[in-house]
């Protein structure tokens, strides 16, 4: 099956989000239902989500410089935590235009047609959010993974409003329109809260998950069973880019040559086994005791002396 580029999606996103717009604006000038107007709403948040994010992996894809000897990628984080803060500004907007309908309930006009323009534009949303959420999963794109659920959030809103209009329709209780408004903003709120704790979680450099660390523990086992040692074994995510860093501890009589080679196969090793993986190794002799003592970020100035005295 063929791959699309990040930016290819998002092109799309921003396509979906000007359609949508446009058929749940004209939903909501149908009926003036306030559910309606919050799944609007959202629409103009998901066109700027989607250029905010377009914006960023144009960045990312940008190489390396002098300036950014690791590249550009980390910048994806700051097209998530737009999205999650979007996210988090939309449904306090939501909420506040429910209050006064929730004072003063109005009956809903027009409310069959209007829903169909909203469904229409939640179905577009619905079929590329499960595309993008497939391909950030498998170009590790937190943007794109971002962007889905977002989308996936405004399918949500589409769907508690379809809910509370039916119901509004079928029993009259128009104070039923602010108030599904209302909790389904209160679930926005929780999809941009995770999205701002996964931006904060890259931003801080978290380690790799736990299936990428055994997989990188299994070909390390290939290697201790021939007596190679590794420590001080350290990673991090950039967007879609993965670092990695360890020590390799090999006998003390080995050739610079022969440990070089090593260093270069466990590397390639590393990176075929995860794709997009820059590895960093650092070599040192397995009988130097300052060797087993060299496992913290920081090295400490005393052994580093007494190594070189």
């Amino acid at each position: 099956m063929r791959q699309y580029s990040p930016r290819f999606y998002i092109l799309l996103s921003v396509g979906a989000a000007l359609f949508t717009m446009t058929v749940k604006f004209i939903g909501y000038f149908l009926t003036g239902s306030v559910g309606l107007f919050s799944d609007a709403a959202e629409s103009i948040v998901n066109l700027v989500a989607a250029l905010v994010g377009l914006w960023a992996l144009t960045l990312a894809a940008r190489p390396a410089d002098e300036d950014h000897a690791y590249g550009h990628t980390k910048s994806e984080y700051f097209a998530s935590g737009v999205e999650g803060a979007l996210i988090l500004v939309a449904a306090l907007f939501i909420i506040w235009e429910a209050i006064p309908r929730l004072l003063h309930p109005e009956p809903i006009e027009q409310a069959w047609l209007g829903l169909a323009f909203s469904v229409s534009g939640a179905i577009v949303n619905a079929v590329l959010a499960w595309f993008m959420f497939r391909a950030g999963k498998q170009q590790r794109s937190i943007t794109l993974e971002a962007d889905a659920h977002h989308l996936f959030a405004d399918v949500i809103t589409t769907v508690g409003v379809l809910v509370g209009i039916v119901l509004v329709a079928l029993t009259g209780w128009y104070i039923l329109d602010p108030l599904i408004a209302i909790a389904v903003a209160i679930n926005i709120v929780w999809t941009g809260i995770k999205l701002l704790r996964e931006t904060g979680l890259g931003f801080l450099d978290t380690a790799l998950p736990h299936e990428d660390q055994d997989q990188i523990r299994a070909v390390m086992k290939h290697y201790e069973e021939q007596g190679i040692a590794f420590h001080a074994i350290r990673s991090r995510s950039a967007g879609h880019r993965r670092f990695i860093s360890f020590h390799v501890l090999v006998p003390g009589n080995w050739t610079v040559l022969k440990g070089h080679t090593l260093c270069e196969e466990i590397e390639l090793a590393i990176r075929k086994t995860l794709p997009g993986s820059t590895v960093f190794t650092h070599l040192e002799p397995k009988e130097d005791p300052t060797s087993w003592e060299d496992t913290t970020l920081d090295r400490v100035e005393q052994q580093i002396e007494q190594a070189t005295s």
